[in-house]
């Protein structure tokens, strides 16, 4: 599916200007029950992803439910090492991405089996269960299986006390919808205003243009925040190393609560490096962090002051599992990124579960919103005075409606006809 959003600047930062798209994937069962899952991709880049997708397919094609969840990691595995794909990445890149929405759609199909949400299964999910669907492999020097059991039974007590927390308050949460790099500074504003008065009390803005546009646009939407709430910015990988820690001093005044993708996304050292100098301003990323290694790296480098988890760039839920409690093994708070197409309709369910289970505390978690697309989904994210409300649909949130598959679908759809 493609959606055009690159006409009217929206999605647009330093680097990414094309129409905001997914690979879409749905399960067929036999009882009737269908699974759904996704990848977010971006323009023409969709049609290699599912081609990738179309190559994984047998995997999964066949199976049971109960076989996979028997066997969980040994079903990733099909996905993420098969033998002839797993060349093209390793675990990252087109192959891993259409794992992910293939992985995806397994865990949509059985929360919807279960009568659950996503978030509600996994927070009540036993320990042992949970840690047998996350692949170890590659992080034990950050995070063993007894570790990991740990944080979850831990993570029991009180659990019903903060589910209530998020029934009656919601989710925190901050936008991004009011400064993409390819608005004018009027509409910025505008929307900046219009953010502060629905009860957003964190933005974030994009920088990485001409510095002094990005000072200038700094300015405007602190103007209309004040002082006192939180100023995002993100650079999308364009910078490098020095330049970033430049830029930060410029930008600095305006008061940042972090710095996201400051340069390259695998550059681990080069990360550590710039959250030495910009400290107390913290630095973000993850949103295309390739795998669980590379998040390892970050942590185990004290690269990261947020970690930003994926839903769709890894492997799917398994491998995000990992992440999650690598991040609470290593004291770094996940403010998950979202945005793009459906991504805020599946991260809320990782964050959610994140909190109830692992973090234990709401401190310094937020979740990213955009209000961009909900629309196109059958159960869209919900939100009040800048907080997400919690899913009550069983699944993953991930379901497509048909008319919208049919009208944005790339290249017949009537959309692009």
């Amino acid at each position: 599916m493609r959606f055009p959003t690159a006409a009217a600047g929206d999605g647009s930062d330093a680097i990414n200007r094309g129409d905001y798209s997914a690979t879409y994937v749905s399960l067929k069962t036999d009882e009737g029950v269908e699974g759904a899952g996704f990848t977010f991709t971006n323009g023409r880049g969709n049609e290699i992803t599912c081609a990738a997708v179309r190559a994984l397919a047998h995997h999964v094609v066949g199976r049971s439910m109960a076989d996979i969840a028997a066997e969980p990691v040994a079903f990733w595995r099909s996905l993420a090492a098969d033998a002839q794909l797993r060349w093209l990445g390793p675990e990252k890149g087109v192959i891993h991405m259409a794992t992910g929405a293939i992985v995806n759609a397994v865990w949509d199909l059985r929360a919807k089996l279960e009568g659950k949400p996503l978030w509600k299964l996994l927070a009540e999910m036993p320990t042992d269960e949970l840690v047998r669907n996350i692949d170890f492999r590659h992080i034990t020097d950050a995070l063993t299986p007894d570790e990991a059991a740990a944080i979850l039974d831990k993570g029991l007590s009180s659990l019903d006390d903060r589910r209530t927390v998020l029934e009656r308050e919601g989710f925190p949460s901050y936008t991004t919808s009011v400064g993409w790099l390819g608005y004018p500074d009027d509409k910025v504003r505008s929307l900046t205003r219009q953010a502060y008065a629905e009860g957003w009390r964190a933005m974030k803005m994009k920088v990485g243009g001409p510095i002094d546009d990005d000072v200038r646009r700094a300015r405007v939407i602190r103007e209309e925040i004040g002082p006192d709430a939180l100023l995002m910015m993100d650079a999308n990988q364009v910078w490098d190393v020095d330049e970033a820690i430049a830029n930060m001093a410029r930008l600095a005044e305006f008061d940042p609560y972090w710095i996201e993708e400051p340069t390259h996304a695998d550059d681990v050292l080069g990360h550590a490096r710039i959250q030495r100098a910009v400290a107390p301003i913290r630095v973000a990323t993850g949103e295309v962090a390739a795998n669980r290694v590379i998040f390892k790296q970050l942590l185990q480098a004290e690269a990261i002051g947020v970690m930003q988890i994926d839903a769709c760039r890894v492997g799917g839920v398994n491998e995000v599992l990992a992440e999650i409690l690598m991040a609470a093994r290593f004291g770094v708070p996940i403010c998950p990124h979202a945005g793009g197409v459906g991504l805020c309709e599946l991260v809320q369910h990782l964050a959610v579960f994140d909190y109830l289970r692992v973090g234990t505390t709401l401190s310094g978690r937020m979740v990213e919103y955009v209000d961009h697309l909900h629309e196109h989904f059958t159960d869209p994210v919900r939100t009040r005075g800048g907080r997400y409300l919690l899913p009550s649909e069983p699944g993953y949130s991930a379901t497509i409606k048909p008319a919208s598959i049919a009208e944005f679908s790339f290249p017949e759809g009537p959309a692009w006809r």
